[in-house]
């Protein structure tokens, strides 16, 4: 059986860790398959959105495999480590909107795999957290690098130096969830989410993603230099002109990604 699931339904990609039996917990195998995936949607003009998700009720996921930790060198943790960092990079920088459908325990890098989706809904009866330090380590996939972004140094320092464990509605307090849902709500508000997203011209929304992204690291002159760039990449486009014919003859524009 695959670690990963993969599909494509109606513009939607779904990857879904399929370790259930294993909290969904990422061993190398895991990780090497999702970093595929990854770079299949990074280039694949027919994904618009991509929602993350686990198997099974239990568990987003867990983070690393410490079952499969115990067994490795440490040249090989130190290949694990770079392999899980490199992949939720790849998940980062994807040009498409990203959401986490969090359906369970979303601990260490289930955690940093949050962080690194645009988007995160989660289920109102399940717990998450940075809890690395708990085990003499610390974030090695981009926990202490993204949640200090999200929501402040002092607060990302408190949750990681304490090894913290939050509830689904302290973390949206915190400003880490989007959104907190029951249990058979999650994956029709992760949906209806990026359907609302989809409504739009897609090149224009993976420019303005990019846009967003790239400029809150730079300071406010760089940002609208970034953003004019993006814009450019907007108005040769097909989508620009249907959007216009749309609206005079009042419908709906039916983009196309061109």
């Amino acid at each position: 059986m695959s670690s990963i699931q993969y599909e494509i339904k109606e513009h939607i990609a779904y990857v879904t860790l399929n370790r259930p039996d294993a909290l969904n917990c990422f061993n190398y195998d895991t990780l090497h398959q999702l970093g595929e995936i990854v770079s299949d949607i990074h280039v694949n003009p027919e994904v618009r959105v991509v929602i993350f998700t686990g198997a099974g009720e239990k568990a987003f996921s867990a983070g690393a495999d410490l079952k499969e930790r115990r067994t490795l060198t440490e040249a090989q943790v130190r290949r694990n480590v770079k392999k899980i960092r490199d992949v939720f990079n790849a998940v980062a920088e994807l040009p498409q909107p990203t959401i986490a459908a969090v359906n369970g325990y979303a601990f260490g890098g289930g955690f940093e795999l949050m962080l690194a989706c645009d988007f995160r809904i989660a289920v109102n009866d399940t717990k998450m957290g940075l809890t690395e330090l708990s085990w003499a380590i610390i974030p090695g996939a981009g926990g202490t690098q993204r949640l200090p972004r999200l929501i402040g140094e002092m607060r990302a320092k408190e949750l990681i130096l304490t090894a913290k464990k939050l509830t689904s509605e302290e973390a949206y307090e915190y400003g880490i969830l989007l959104k907190v849902v029951g249990r058979d709500n999650l994956m029709h508000s992760s949906e209806t989410l990026a359907e609302q997203i989809m409504a739009n011209g897609p090149v224009a929304v993976q420019q303005a993603k990019y846009a967003i992204s790239k400029g809150v690291e730079v300071d406010l002159q760089t940002g609208m230099a970034i953003e004019s760039k993006a814009y450019e990449v907007t108005i040769p486009t097909t989508d620009r002109i249907e959007a216009l014919d749309a609206f005079k003859e009042k419908r709906k524009p039916v983009f196309e990604g061109k």
